[in-house]
């Protein structure tokens, strides 16, 4: 059922969503064929939002466990694709449905950042969870970093009403975990997870810059 729900409402809804905030793609030719990771930076709750709707193939979001009590968002998650991860500690459940979908050749859709993140002056990224290192090396699957500009814009403080600008998410250049194999396993993951992060920041600061090779 989760399929057929996720296409239907990718094509219908999800298409109306795109159009209300313009959204443009950028370098989609980076997200590879079977499993891999998206990892986005987090400013809004439009971001897992647009990239769901938008990825080229559906994507499977890991999202914070407490959304399953709400109602109708917990009943709808599991049935678009979505698992739940409880924020603070290891969760070997999400970790292990995360391999199990990345193995299975799915892309999964994961904000390292854990949430979002309040824009600031200097606009540095969140301190970043070492999950996604973890779970691309333990599968072997790409993680493709995602910049996400303009979903600060949509509804910023005190403001009363929701805005509509312009979105661009740029595909960053996949980062490979097969090329860290020297240190230990915690030096092997910092360096990942940073690479990761530079990646995730310049596809952001390119997403602010121009639509080159957007759709």
């Amino acid at each position: 059922m989760g399929d057929r729900l996720t296409r239907v409402v990718r094509g219908t809804v999800g298409r109306l969503v795109l159009a209300a905030y313009r959204t443009r793609f950028c370098g989609v030719e980076r997200v590879p064929e079977g499993g891999a990771i998206l990892a986005g930076n987090h400013v809004s709750y439009l971001d897992p939002v647009l990239l769901w709707c938008g990825s080229p193939r559906p994507t499977h979001f890991m999202a914070k466990s407490e959304l399953w009590d709400v109602p109708v968002v917990g009943w709808a998650l599991p049935r678009l694709l979505a698992f739940p991860v409880r924020r603070g500690a290891a969760d070997r459940q999400a970790i292990a449905t995360a391999t199990e979908r990345a193995s299975a050749g799915a892309l999964i859709g994961i904000f390292p950042e854990g949430t979002r993140q309040r824009p600031g002056a200097h606009d540095d990224l969140g301190e970043a969870n070492e999950g996604v290192a973890f779970i691309a090396m333990r599968v072997g699957v790409p993680v493709v970093p995602v910049g996400i500009a303009g979903t600060e814009r949509a509804l910023p403080a005190g403001a009363r009403l929701p805005r509509f600008p312009r979105v661009t998410v740029r595909y960053g250049e996949p980062v490979d975990p097969s090329a860290y194999t020297e240190g230990s396993r915690k030096e092997r993951l910092e360096a990942m997870t940073a690479e990761v992060m530079r990646r995730i920041a310049a596809a952001r600061d390119d997403a602010r810059e121009d639509g080159a090779g957007c759709r």
